[in-house]
Formats: C-alpha cells, structure tokens, sequence
C-alpha cells in the first residue's frame, strides 16, 4: 500500500511538471513557426528578448510591470475556484483605483494613516461593484459574466464624468487628472539602479499567501472549492450556495481594488486619462497560465511583463509589434491544452492503477483516493 502511494506522489510531481513543460515547447515551436512564416529569424528574435531582459532598468520594470498583472490575476482566480467568471476586473479595479485616489487627493493625513485608508477604500469599492453583479446572479439569475462586461462599461462612464475640469480632476496640459496625493501618502519603494522596485510587490505576495491559505487551509475554502467542483453535492451537504457566490464575488472585487493600487501609490500618485487598463483582461489569462495556483500565477505575471517589456525592443529591432500578442495567445493556448491533455493521461493511469489494486484484491486507501481526486 505505501508503494502503491508513493508511486502515485512520484507520479503527481512528474504530472506537475510535465504540463508546463509540454506547454513551453510547444509554444516556442508554434512561435518559431510563426516567425518563419514572417520571414523572421526566430533564434535571433529569442536572443534579443533574452539579452534586452539582462539589463537591470528591465528586470526592475518587469517586476513592477507584474504586480498589478498578479494581483488581478488573483481577483479573476479567486471567482474562477467557483466557476463564476468575474470578466468585470478591469472595471472594478478602475473605479477603486479613481476613488482612492479622489479621496487622497482630497486629505493630507499622515501617511501611516492615510495610506490603509486608501488601500481599503479601493477593495471596498471594487467589492462592492463586483457584488452588484454576485446579488443579480443569486437574486435574478443573471450571469456574471454579462453583468460584470455591462459594469465594465458603466465604470468607465462614471470615471469618464467625473473625470472632467471642475469635478473631480484638474487640466495638466493635453491631460486629466485628479488632484496628487500628498507626498506623506506614497507607498514606500525598494531602492534600486536605476529605478526603484515598488513596494506594493510585499501586499502582492502578503496577497498570495492570503489566498492559498484561505483556499486550501480553512474551512470557508473547502465550501468555496466544494462549489466549484459539485455545486449541488455541495449544496446537499449544506452549504448555502447564493451566500458562497456573493461572498466569493466580493472577495475577487475586493482583490481587485488592489489591482490599481501599485500605480496610484507607487508611480503616478494621481487618476487620470493615462492611467493604465486593460489589466483586468490581463489576469484572466495569467490566471489561466498559472492554473489558479498562486505561485504559477507569480511565474505567469512574470512572463507576460517579460514578454511586454523584450517585446517593445523586437519592435525597435524591425519585427512587427503585434508578434508579442500572438506569443502571448499562443503561450496561453498551449498551456490550456498542455494542462488538459496531462490531465486526462494522469486521470486514466490512477484509474488503471486503481483497478490493478482492485482486481489484486487490495483496496487502496483514503490517501491514494484523495491524491487521484485532487490531480483528477
């Protein structure tokens, strides 16, 4: 029986990392191809990515640049362990991020205190805005998917109206933006040549193990992932479902609120008309890269500033600037099929292993059936 387990724990590791594996070399042969296809030298092009990503103003940029990808890619994960599909973070994180820094803008506290009032401000914000769409889904059945796409757009017209002269922003040349926060409200930074690394990257990472301690060691966890594997097996175990879904759409709401945050405190102490978006859609394929798991999440942030940053010097090297998107779709797409396939092979090898032990007349015990359920 401890062979037979140890023989499924050998297995699951091997599984582990045959999946990214399988996922990277796929993705670089399909992207060597495409460059091909261009007219382009793949290997070169590899090379230039990889040299531009040794200088230590890009290692500093991509950090910084994968922050806000990993915070939202936890908010789309966070909705994705219950099978709702939270497609609103990117507007939630933007009306968090505008109402933060209004309120900011607005006080000259002290930083100690200013600061988490504005960090709660923003998930309070961006929960609340993703629980309209958790409320309508257990009240009215409407998807959340439509809801979070309508409130995306709604977000940004209430940005859009405040954001004028003589509201809530003020003109800086072809720009608006709100008033600055105090100089006493910037987030601390790690000092580095030839820029700073951002100090939020300590709340990504506090985030993180907030998540998978949550998820995988409390009772509220075990509902969440319950409902999501079996909704009504969970619910005739006596979870309440409608509370699970609301509660775990504010939760990603809140998550999101962070998402904005390492800009607003870290860099441009303002809102304005250039303050970044699109993060949110973003995160759902960093989270679809790292599988929901907060260190593949952490690795999938990583890569996709990678590939922004190594990106814009292929550009300036004479490659068109759309072969960093299709690297990235691509990259995306091999890792949902390369996961898919290597689980299907890891599920019907235990049942066939289940089976041997069955027919030997050995029943395989609770631990081995847990492990073949958790990599099923």
């Amino acid at each position: 029986m401890k062979s037979f387990t140890r023989g499924l724990t050998r297995e699951k590791l091997v599984l582990a990392l045959a999946a990214p594996a399988l996922a990277l070399v796929t993705a670089m042969v399909i992207t060597s191809a495409v460059f091909l296809v261009a007219g382009k030298d793949p290997i070169r092009a590899f090379g230039i990515m990889g040299d531009y990503a040794r200088y230590s103003d890009s290692q500093v940029w991509i950090i910084n640049k994968s922050v806000p990808y990993y915070l939202a890619a936890l908010a789309v994960a966070i909705g994705f362990r219950m099978n709702l599909f939270n497609i609103g973070v990117d507007g939630q994180y933007r009306v968090a991020a505008f109402t933060a820094a209004a309120v900011g803008g607005s006080m000259a506290l002290p930083g100690l205190i200013q600061i988490p009032l504005l960090i709660i401000i923003a998930m309070l914000v961006g929960a609340i805005w993703s629980g309209i769409a958790g409320l309508l889904r257990t009240t009215r059945g409407v998807s959340e998917v439509i809801t979070t796409i309508m409130l995306n757009s709604i977000a940004a017209s209430l940005i859009g109206y405040f954001l004028q002269d003589g509201r809530l922003a003020i003109k800086d040349g072809n720009l608006l933006h709100t008033e600055p926060i105090p100089s006493s409200s910037h987030f601390f930074t790690f000092p580095t040549d030839p820029k700073p690394v951002y100090g939020f990257v300590v709340i990504a990472v506090l985030a993180g193990l907030l998540y998978w301690f949550t998820l995988n060691r409390t009772r509220f966890g075990f509902d969440l992932r319950s409902v999501g594997a079996n909704e009504p097996a969970a619910e005739a175990g006596g979870v309440s479902v409608k509370r699970m879904i609301v509660v775990s759409m504010l939760l990603s709401g809140a998550a999101a609120g962070l998402v904005g945050m390492p800009t607003l405190l870290n860099e441009s102490y303002n809102y304005g008309t250039d303050f970044p978006a699109g993060i949110g859609f973003t995160g759902i394929a960093i989270a679809l890269l790292g599988r929901n798991h907060p260190v593949g999440m952490a690795f999938g942030a990583l890569l996709w500033a990678f590939l922004d940053r190594t990106g814009s010097r292929l550009e300036f090297e004479g490659y068109e600037q759309e072969i960093v998107g299709v690297i990235q779709g691509v990259i995306v797409l091999c890792v949902v099929v390369a996961y898919e396939v290597v689980r299907r092979y890891g599920l019907r090898t235990q049942q066939r292993r289940v089976g041997e032990e069955l027919a030997a007349g050995r029943t395989p015990d609770n631990d081995s059936g847990d492990k073949a359920e958790a990599t099923a």
